[in-house]
């Protein structure tokens, strides 16, 4: 990256302007994300909401943290709580038909993927019986690909919490999806 974050930020504030340049670095990973967990059409809305939030709070960004990333993905977490049940409906229509919206207009039907679509269809209904915090943490290093410490910061907790809702979660997925036929992930 050409200019660290923090640097960015604090030049966003005398420049508005300047602050397209997070989203640029950030928005096609965010939504991504976003789409993964909420699906297309929830997606571009909590995006755009999420980089509303951050550029009305960059007068309060840690300039010691060079990098936005953790930072945006707190906040897109935040957005997505008030889409949460939306997410769990989602998880379950695909515990129930072993469609994944999101990556089913994307893939090529073969028999790979047949097999990835049943453990997939488990797999939604373990992450769907998470409680909230778990969820987040987990899909947060599963999905975003954040480390642990990157999900602390997102999540404004402790890394041990962190740590903690992972060692928790990581089972209970695995019982989830063996009690549903599903296997090991």
């Amino acid at each position: 990256m050409s200019e660290q974050d923090a640097a960015c930020i604090e030049r966003s504030r005398r420049d508005p302007e300047a602050f397209a340049e997070v989203f640029r670095r950030y928005a096609p990973d965010l939504t991504r994300y976003v789409t993964r967990r909420l699906g297309r059409d929830a997606a571009d809305d909590v995006v755009a909401e999420t980089f509303l939030a951050a550029f009305r709070q960059r007068d309060r960004y840690d300039p010691a943290r060079p990098s936005a990333r953790p930072w945006l993905y707190g906040i897109a977490t935040n957005q997505m709580g008030r889409h949460v049940r939306a997410e769990v409906r989602q998880l379950r229509v695909l515990e129930r038909t072993g469609t994944d919206q999101v990556t089913a207009p994307f893939t090529d039907r073969s028999d790979d993927r047949v097999s990835a679509q049943a453990s997939g269809r488990s797999l939604a209904g373990a992450l769907a019986a998470l409680p909230k915090g778990h969820r987040d943490a987990l899909l947060l290093i599963a999905w975003a690909d954040l480390n642990y410490e990157e999900t602390a910061q997102a999540l404004g907790v402790r890394l041990g919490t962190v740590r903690s809702r992972v060692s928790h979660a990581a089972p209970r997925t695995r019982q989830e999806q063996s009690d549903n036929g599903g296997g090991h992930p």
